[in-house]
């Protein structure tokens, strides 16, 4: 049973909110941050990444940098940049992407239900990723980074989603990159009373994007726990039942900023993949080798997989599809049974001595919005070749996460993301 609750929103005031809304910190690199920084100071990237404003010898991860982030947030709520809503709600998140829309709801998710399973995830997370996130969260006692979660769809709040977006919006804006982002508050206490009970009977949640985010916050909860001398959240799993009580008082360092997308809205996008070298063949060399597993047909232009089981290579000019023979599905799990999977164990791994994708400097990693032209542009320019990928399918994640496995590195690309400044979640009590 999922416990996924309405919440006490910090919010922009609707004025401002297209200069706040930022994409998420970790896209950038320091230099790019601060440009986006210097073009409108009021960008949620000043706060996400306070270094942006100190100067350049300051360490990205000086304790300075998160008493600045402390700073700037304490001042833009002053100021009125951020207004707090008075009641605990839930909101919608609509975000349209080239005529495409996906609609999710924006709540607080359980800690508990990471640490015990309820909410599944598919990636390993590395320690040192995730001190930066925990220290700023814990620094501003605000966690301001949605985290991108997947449920399956249900019929009780898709009903109230989608008789409440028949409402005006609180926020309908376009972004820079053309995305369209809009807002609706759910705040009458039935409907609230209504999609929390249907959480309370799903019984699985799922990270599609953001596991160092979300390992972040839950350590955070659990550091301030343990220095209240509190247990875990008795409530965790009884959905509204038992929450009128002085003691059932929410905690709210108990809960995570989350955005929740029913599965039949979500579309994952090709996550490619370019190597340096051949790995000491010729052309001929690999092509004969890669035979061996796949069938190699040359094709008159780009190759843009439309099924499981086929890839695209790009190499010295031209473009190949490459199928993959039936016998490399044969006996596997759901993890070798993924397309990631049968390319880095019948290809990259065997032929191309891509031992550990993760770290190996060989390899790197284009998500799909960039399209076939940068695979190109990488094999003609840095790398040699290049390989186009058929997307990973919300199942397969689905059926990853439930069968308590981990997905190879860059497995799953998501467009669009969410924005980070529209949804605060304070967590000082």
């Amino acid at each position: 049973m999922a416990d996924i609750r309405p919440f006490q929103c910090v919010r922009p005031d609707q004025s401002v909110v297209s200069r706040v809304a930022a994409l998420p910190y970790d896209v950038y690199n320091r230099a790019e941050a601060k440009v986006v920084v210097e073009k409108d100071p009021l960008t949620f990237l000043a706060i996400d990444r306070a270094e942006t404003s100190l100067p350049d010898e300051v360490d990205t991860y000086d304790p300075q940098v998160y008493a600045h982030a402390k700073e700037l947030y304490e001042a833009r709520k002053a100021d009125g940049t951020f207004i707090l809503d008075e009641d605990r709600v839930y909101y919608i998140y609509e975000l349209v992407m080239d005529g495409r829309s996906q609609t999710g709801l924006v709540a607080v998710s359980s800690i508990d239900d990471y640490v015990n399973g309820v909410i599944k995830k598919h990636e390993n997370t590395r320690e040192d990723k995730e001190i930066d996130r925990i220290t700023h969260v814990d620094t501003l006692g605000a966690q301001t980074g949605p985290i991108f979660l997947a449920y399956r769809a249900d019929a009780v709040i898709d009903e109230v989603v989608n008789r409440v977006k028949q409402s005006e919006a609180l926020y309908d804006f376009t972004a820079d990159d053309g995305v369209i982002h809009r807002v609706w508050k759910i705040a009458e206490p039935t409907d609230v009373e209504s999609i929390e009970k249907a959480f309370a009977s799903i019984d699985a949640i799922y990270i599609a994007d953001g596991h160092h985010r979300a390992a972040s916050a839950v350590k955070v909860g659990l550091k301030r726990r343990e220095a209240a001398g509190r247990t875990a959240n008795s409530t965790a799993s009884t959905g509204v039942e038992g929450r009128d009580g002085e003691s059932d008082r929410i905690i709210e360092s108990d809960y995570f900023l989350s955005v929740l997308f029913p599965h039949e809205q979500l579309k994952i996008m090709d996550y490619n993949r370019t190597v340096k070298d051949l790995n000491g063949l010729d052309k001929d060399e690999f092509i004969e080798k890669i035979s061996e597993c796949f069938d190699v047909e040359e094709a008159s232009g780009q190759v843009s997989p439309d099924k499981k089981g086929t890839f695209g290579m790009y190499l010295e000019g031209k473009w190949y599809v490459l199928t993959a023979k039936p016998a490399l599905y044969e006996g596997k799990d759901v993890v070798g049974a993924l397309d990631v999977s049968v390319l880095q164990d019948y290809l990259l791994g065997p032929v191309l001595g891509i031992g550990d994708p993760r770290t190996d400097k060989r390899i790197d990693f284009i998500g799909g919005i960039r399209g076939l032209g940068e695979l190109e542009r990488r094999a003609d320019s840095d790398m040699k070749v290049s390989f186009s990928m058929y997307p990973t399918s919300i199942e397969e994640l689905f059926a990853v996460a439930d069968a308590g496995l981990l997905m190879p590195p860059k497995s799953t690309w998501f467009e669009p993301k969410l924005r980070s400044g529209i949804f605060i979640h304070n967590i000082d009590e």
